[in-house]
């Protein structure tokens, strides 16, 4: 019982038409497909600016943003940090970051130079103020979180007490519209089961991977090697095991419209992921019966909490991954199959004033020409995917699972390639097709938008297409 991976992938969902090379759903409204325009340009009303979105620099830690209390002027780039945070009395010690060299900009980040701190940034905070930051210690995730009391100054900076707040305090009437790719080398990875080895290749012309893979820049890939469970009258021959690869090239897609004249939350807001996927797997043997729901093995967990610079303001996204096999079987086919699968995908839930929050997913799949032996009769059905969650500051926004699945059938024994080589006897027939699930969760509101009631489902969805499949008589 076996399985190899090499490459990575993960979800696309929702209200969408889906066809066997591809689905797509009505893109978010105000999305741009360029990038954003430069940092803090006006939009032309007078009132609101257009932010530039883009990756944090690297190289030097991420100034924290305030929100002056009662002040007009805008959200402020400040010299100050989160020193500590408690999140169960939530108190944190606000500290004067210390000064360094310019961080050097990222490759995805805009000609335009960040706003600098304005004459007020080293004041200390007061009540009232909206402080937006990195992560910190006491907060992995970053906070986003308004000064209900100042305790007072200790050696370590201002003492303060917080309570949780939104987006939309600190970027108001603003509008930021774009996509940021994650750096491929922050993500952290924890493996579930033996033989499974985590590459990636980011920009600087360094590339990892296994022997012989040349892995596009700003890709992951899950190369595994582990087994499934086998029928137990299975002979030694007909081990059962799942091998492949699952690659993927993320990347953060954030807008928000603050355009006056929406009330105390934005107008519309998005945030999602998207990028291009791959995979390539196989699956052999002879898999033991499943009772009731699917068998699923999880083999891997991926985190990753890229900081994306909305203007001067610091937005954490929290963005999380577990890639599984689940095989369905009856316990009494033999097959051996191979698919390879490319696609892009986009996830997410989009807000329009008056609409509420719905999801917004666009997939498009190719299947490539497989090689299957099919012996027996019976039924099996085995799934390389992926849950997927991605959030704001810890908490999770957009929940989604993607599971590219192969399925076989038989009554006797048949051999085929999808090339239109065959040699049979009997009637079988192989799938390929992909499941797609998830939710919009509550909180999205974290933008400012009304809280909904439970959770919105963005609708179960399968879609399945014919490999191969035969018939013959002795």
């Amino acid at each position: 019982m076996r399985m190899l991976a090499r490459r990575l992938l993960l979800p696309g969902l929702t209200t969408l038409a889906l066809t066997a090379t591809g689905c797509a759903s009505t893109p978010h409204a105000g999305a741009a497909a360029a990038a954003a325009p430069a940092a803090l340009a006006p939009t032309g009303d007078g009132t609101s600016q257009q932010l530039d979105v883009a990756a944090a620099p690297q190289g030097a830690p991420t100034p924290a943003a305030v929100a002056r209390a009662g002040a007009k002027g805008r959200t402020e780039q400040t010299s100050l940090k989160v020193a500590s945070y408690d999140q169960a009395t939530g108190r944190a010690v606000i500290a004067k970051a210390p000064q360094g060299p310019a961080p050097k900009p990222t490759k995805s980040s805009s000609a335009s130079p960040s706003p600098s701190p304005s004459p007020t940034a080293d004041k200390p905070v007061a009540v009232g103020d909206v402080i937006a930051s990195a992560p910190a210690p006491g907060a992995p995730n970053g906070l986003l979180a308004k000064v209900t009391e100042v305790v007072g100054k200790t050696d370590r900076g201002t003492e303060v007490k917080t309570a949780s707040t939104t987006l939309a305090s600190v970027l108001n009437e603003d509008k930021a519209d774009g996509k940021v790719p994650v750096d491929p080398s922050s993500v952290t990875v924890e493996p579930l089961l033996k033989g499974v080895t985590f590459s990636w290749a980011k920009s600087g012309g360094v590339k990892f991977g296994p022997e012989g893979a040349k892995l596009p820049l700003g890709n992951l890939r899950l190369d595994v090697n582990a087994a499934v469970d086998t029928a137990p009258d299975a002979p030694a021959s007909a081990g059962a095991s799942v091998s492949g690869f699952v690659q993927l090239a993320p990347q953060v897609e954030f807008s928000y419209d603050g355009t006056p004249g929406a009330g105390s939350g934005p107008r519309g807001a998005f945030l999602g992921m998207s990028g291009d996927w791959s995979s390539q797997w196989k699956l052999q043997g002879r898999a033991a019966a499943s009772t009731g729901a699917p068998k699923r093995i999880p083999f891997a967990k991926l985190h990753s909490a890229p900081v994306i610079q909305v203007g001067p303001v610091p937005v954490v996204v929290n963005l999380d991954l577990t890639c599984y096999v689940q095989v369905e079987a009856d316990g009494r086919v033999t097959l051996d199959v191979q698919q390879d699968v490319k696609g892009d995908f986009k996830v997410g839930g989009t807000y329009a004033l008056g609409k509420g929050w719905t999801p917004v997913s666009q997939s498009h799949v190719k299947s490539t020409p497989v090689t299957a032996s099919v012996t027996a009769t019976g039924k099996v059905k085995g799934a390389l995917g992926a849950e997927a969650s991605v959030g704001l500051y810890g908490a999770v926004g957009v929940s989604a699972d993607f599971a590219p699945y192969l399925r076989g059938e038989a009554d006797a024994k048949a051999s085929a390639s999808s090339d239109g080589k065959t040699s049979l006897s009997g009637s079988w027939a192989l799938y390929g097709g992909f499941d797609l699930s998830g939710n919009l969760h509550l909180q999205l509101s974290l933008f400012g938008t009304p809280l909904f009631e439970r959770k919105i489902p963005l609708g179960a969805l399968n879609r399945e297409w014919p490999l191969a499949s035969g018939h013959a008589e002795r």
